[in-house]
């Protein structure tokens, strides 16, 4: 569990903590240096990163031609950039990459609450999912337009109750239908999609 005061002190401030800590166990990685490389439905097994430099050095391998996550939050880094010089060893920073990363998860969170019209628990696991994939209802919604912070978000409940259900038959494939739709969304590249946008209204790399 990440510690209380690296939250309240980096952590998008529109976000409670218990949001922030159900957001990085969901979606995130327990490594900052954590780089996830991922082509089509394909995840590349690429070595393990032992300094911010030789993270990079993936990074700078890999972007352009794979959706590349990093870091605690697993932000998607592609976004936004047209020149691999723009992204720097900042975004395994542990405070800089929980700071990016949740302002992006908050505006995909207001953007699906939102669509629900009104801040549901479902609405948590959506954006979760939107966060991953880049897309929620058909569009590409990392780069959609945020709808701002009037919009009340649900803070996540602890989920039991799968633990004692009963095992369920998911068809003759053996496959979870939700993991297929994740498969095909992450085929859609999400690097192809607005990739000249300004992130300066998500995080600034060089602030204290």
């Amino acid at each position: 569990m990440i510690d209380a005061a690296l939250i309240e002190k980096c952590a998008d401030p529109s976000l409670t903590p218990a949001i922030v800590e159900e957001f990085i166990a969901a979606a995130g990685s327990e490594d900052p240096l954590n780089v996830t490389v991922r082509a089509g439905s394909k995840t590349f097994l690429v070595p393990k990163s032992k300094s911010p430099q030789e993270a990079m050095k993936l990074v700078q391998d890999h972007l352009g031609n794979a959706v590349v996550r990093v870091g605690l939050t697993q932000y998607p880094v592609g976004i936004g950039v047209t020149d691999k010089s723009q992204v720097t060893a900042d975004v395994f920073d542990t405070c800089n990459n929980i700071k990016i990363g949740t302002a992006l998860f908050a505006r995909v969170y207001r953007v699906v609450t939102k669509w629900y019209g009104t801040p549901v628990q479902e609405a948590f696991e959506d954006a979760i999912e939107a966060y991953q994939t880049g897309y929620f209802d058909g569009e590409y919604v990392l780069t959609v337009k945020d709808p701002g912070e009037t919009v009340e978000l649900a803070i996540p409940e602890a989920d039991t109750s799968m633990e004692d259900a009963p095992a369920t038959d998911s068809g003759a494939s053996g496959q979870d239908p939700k993991n297929e739709l994740r498969q095909q969304l992450w085929a859609q590249d999400p690097n192809k999609a607005d990739i000249g946008v300004d992130l300066s209204g998500i995080g600034d790399f060089n602030r204290e």
